[in-house]
């Protein structure tokens, strides 16, 4: 055989037993991609987004999307030439797979703390939303969780609506906490309580519950030994004055709470919020209206644009990274609350796109 054949055929069995070795060989990453997005004012899988009843609600035009990224599971294995791919693709993003999924998380935990993380985040959105049009909304302190063995198993449950303890009226769910390690471990500590049923059902029938339970637990010893707990995690509980449903699977995690708060205040207020144009966005929210920053900007601007997006509502502390990137045709803008978004949005009913403000690469 010539030489010459001879290298290529072994340059061509290297080569061979290379992509082998690399398709074969696990490697420990993960990829975020660009995901879907959806229009807080349409519909999904046949069924709106966002519904009212109980309040008057005005029709709706335009698109307010929320964006999403899509990222590899928890459990599936990356080998060597996935991972060259990504880090080539430009929309693409390949990452240490601790950075998704720290601390060994399953699949099973990340989609709980997503899908809890997304619950809290529609709340709040409701709240803020609400507050942007000056609906009142009755906020209460509830037990959230109840820890397994521990003093409070079995004498609160999850829903209790915590009125006081100790006698001490409580408002807030660090008041909670505050007050039972006043206690020294050992010593009983009394909580005034509305069981969830009985909450429950007072909501249910518009009322203010009047059923209330005193329940005594002894303390136990924290473990690091420094204070009382009775093995509780407080939380908040909001009472709205009507309904308001956000009918959306298969997401997760909070930065959707920006767009379903703009969706639910375009819903309920007699001018379009639009303008007819379509607007993308993203961000975390929280019972006051204010906007939180996010991961994935870079995918999530790319899936918004490849959708038909003129504009994206950035939070305030993803603009440098926002504006490092942006994809062709996609105007950022900056938001820093509901109240910032909603000011900009009617600067751009009115064709004042000259003074929005905008994102800078520093």
């Amino acid at each position: 055989m010539p030489r010459r054949t001879a290298t290529m055929l072994a340059s061509t069995l290297v080569l061979i037993c290379l992509l082998i070795a690399g398709v074969l060989i696990p490697v420990p990453y993960a990829e975020m991609s660009p995901g879907p997005t959806v229009n807080t004012l349409g519909e999904a899988r046949g069924e709106p987004v966002l519904s009212v009843s109980g309040r008057k609600t005005y029709p709706t035009d335009g698109h307010l999307n929320m964006t999403t990224v899509r990222v590899t599971s928890a459990d599936y294995k990356m080998n060597a030439v996935e991972a060259v791919y990504g880090w080539l693709a430009h929309d693409n993003v390949v990452v240490p797979h601790d950075t998704l999924y720290p601390d060994g998380k399953t699949e099973e935990e990340s989609s709980q703390e997503n899908a809890e993380e997304f619950s809290q985040s529609q709340e709040s959105a409701k709240v803020a939303a609400l507050g942007e049009l000056g609906i009142p909304v009755t906020s209460r302190v509830i037990v959230a969780t109840v820890v397994k063995d521990s003093p409070a198993e079995g004498e609160l449950h999850a829903g209790d609506v915590i009125k006081a303890v100790d006698g001490v009226a409580v408002t807030e769910p660090g008041d909670v906490a505050e007050q039972v390690t006043k206690r020294k471990p050992g010593q009983d500590v009394a909580f005034t309580i509305v069981p969830a049923k009985e909450a429950a059902e007072a909501e249910k029938a518009g009322k203010e519950p009047t059923v209330t339970r005193k329940v005594v637990i002894r303390t136990a010893t924290s473990e690091q030994g420094d204070r009382a707990i009775v093995g509780i995690q407080a939380g908040t509980d909001h009472v709205f004055p009507f309904t308001i449903d956000i009918n959306l699977a298969d997401v997760g995690g909070p930065s959707a709470g920006l767009m379903f708060a703009l969706g639910i205040v375009d819903k309920l207020t007699p001018e379009s919020l639009t303008g007819g144009k379509f607007i993308a966005g993203t961000g975390t929210i929280d019972d006051k209206g204010k906007v939180g920053p996010i991961g994935g900007i870079d995918m999530k601007l790319v899936g918004a644009r490849n959708a038909g997006a003129e504009y994206f509502l950035t939070p305030a502390d993803n603009c440098a990274s926002a504006a490092s990137d942006t994809p062709d045709g996609l105007t950022l803008i900056k938001v820093d609350t509901i109240d910032d978004a909603t000011k900009s949005l009617e600067k751009l009913r009115k064709g004042d796109t000259t003074n929005l403000p905008s994102c800078s690469k520093s």
